[in-house]
């Protein structure tokens, strides 16, 4: 790493260091293209007094940070002492005594979505960065808002099935628009076309009771709405933090609770509004009971799917709207015919 604009000033072996490095967006890998090399660093065993003279020679723009770097000779992380605590303490002291231990700190290699985890969860607003233990910068409370900013419009663009925009939205083109997007919704479009296969295969039972394919729109869109909402709770919860894999039964206790109440409920309403259009009392059931199974069935596979990408390190936030009601399209039809041929004596062959 390379440093420039070094303010040094010797007392010892290795006293006060201030670096001003190079603007984090002429990085081009991960946390290095937030970090920061704008931090003070100073040695163990100089005094308060002295080092407190060469932290005010080093602040630049009247900003001043609220941790130093305390370090050995060869730039290993020894500790930190908070800017009040240097401001406060008696000159004769060393600085050695006002050390206190790193909690937290960050490799160069740890993702941007590993990294506002690990950032969240300590509630730290200036984080050094860490390679084999030398301090080669920092996450300050800049880089932190920038890091969550560009991590928070990353699963965005993820949900909404199209790539990731690396450039803000105003200076891509036509062409670019048309390159993130098109790829997505080509594979939505195959992954969709076993919808008409399921309806092929369940062409007899159509004919037999034209009625039944009135209430496919609602069906499946009441399958993919359920799945969407779970879906992005649950992937916003694991970007936070807030659930893990070992929470998987947890989880699964709580959404198939949540879904069975809104399936009766939404079963209930189904119920009425095929009688409304006067389809008979078979239809009305099987209209019913297909939508309780259905939102019970969106809920099971929306909050285990989150859970398997993550499992196998991919980020869970490809879990698109798009996909998950692709999905539940086509099971949410098997789970309708197969209950219509069950119920409806008519269909019984």
């Amino acid at each position: 790493m390379t440093f420039s604009n070094n303010i040094t000033a010797q007392s010892g072996a290795h006293d006060l260091t201030l670096s001003k490095g190079n603007n984090p967006s002429e990085q081009n890998n991960g946390i290095l293209s937030y970090m920061s090399q704008d931090y003070i660093s100073i040695a163990p065993g100089i005094t308060i007094e002295k080092a407190r003279e060469l932290f005010f020679a080093g602040i630049k723009n009247d900003q001043i940070p609220p941790q130093i770097f305390v370090v050995d000779g060869e730039g290993y992380l020894l500790g930190l002492v908070s800017a009040k605590k240097l401001l406060q303490a008696d000159n004769n002291t060393f600085v050695s005594d006002l050390l206190r231990r790193v909690y937290f700190s960050i490799k160069p290699d740890h993702s941007k979505h590993e990294t506002v985890i690990r950032i969240k969860k300590s509630g730290s607003n200036y984080v050094p960065v860490l390679n084999d233990g030398k301090v080669i910068g920092v996450l300050g409370p800049e880089e932190i808002a920038r890091l969550m900013e560009d991590e928070n419009t990353l699963d965005v663009q993820l949900q909404s099935a199209s790539s990731p925009l690396e450039i803000p939205y105003m200076q891509n083109s036509v062409f670019m628009l048309w390159r993130k997007r098109s790829v997505w919704l080509l594979l939505l479009f195959v992954a969709e076309a076993y919808t008409s296969t399921v309806l092929k295969s369940f062409e007899a039972q159509l004919e037999a009771a034209i009625s039944l394919a009135f209430f496919i729109p609602l069906l499946i869109g009441t399958g993919g709405n359920t799945g969407t909402q779970i879906t992005s709770t649950i992937v916003r919860a694991m970007a936070l933090g807030e659930v893990g894999l070992k929470d998987i039964g947890a989880i699964l206790r709580k959404e198939i609770s949540a879904s069975v109440l809104i399936a009766i409920t939404i079963g209930t309403a189904g119920f009425f509004r095929a009688w409304m259009l006067g389809v008979g009392m078979e239809v009305m059931m099987v209209v019913s009971l297909s939508l309780i199974a259905i939102t019970v069935w969106s809920a099971i596979v929306s909050s285990i799917i989150p859970m398997l990408l993550r499992r196998v390190n991919v980020d869970p936030a490809v879990v698109s709207a798009p996909f998950i009601a692709t999905l539940i399209d086509g099971t949410g039809l098997v789970i309708y015919f197969e209950i219509a041929k069950v119920m409806m004596t008519e269909l019984a062959f």
